[in-house]
């Protein structure tokens, strides 16, 4: 059980976010991530930072501003039918019973979303000056993450 449990978590987690980039101007662009509902806004959030910074680095600038943001959360949760079960003993024309109930399974839908309009900035470009950074934003493993390209874990 506790086997299955966990290759089940695996797959949710290992694609569990998503992510589109629709480029607005020779510097602009807005950056869209969904996350599982296991990642919460947190996650899509993050996923949606380090989207922003792949692009703005594959658009061939360096930093970047978010100048409008906007989060939705379209997660439900759906108990399912649980059983009953029974037991009873008759003793003397007598029935003593216990009824049982155990839910079913608790189902997670939907998902977070996040969008970003970003600003992009040359290193040089005073009107960056507090932009971030996006080598910074991605870490030291950020060659790798350019060539890996869209994002599909909210770790």
């Amino acid at each position: 059980m506790k086997t299955a449990l966990a290759l089940c978590t695996t797959l949710i987690v290992s694609g569990c976010a998503g992510t589109s980039v629709v480029q607005t101007s020779g510097n602009t662009a807005i950056v869209t991530a969904r996350a599982a509902p296991v990642c919460g806004g947190v996650g899509a959030e993050r996923v949606a930072v380090r989207e922003a910074a792949i692009e703005t680095i594959k658009a061939g600038f360096d930093k970047y501003i978010i100048y409008d943001a906007a989060a939705q959360n379209t997660v439900t949760a759906t108990q399912m039918p649980g059983t009953y079960t029974t037991m009873g003993t008759v003793n003397g024309g007598m029935l003593n019973a216990t009824t049982t109930y155990q839910p079913g399974p608790t189902i997670y839908s939907g998902n977070h979303s996040q969008a970003f309009a970003i600003k992009m900035f040359k290193a040089s470009d005073p009107a960056g000056a507090n932009a971030v950074d996006a080598r910074t934003t991605l870490g030291p493993e950020w060659p790798k993450l350019i060539k890996q390209g869209s994002l599909t874990t909210c770790t």
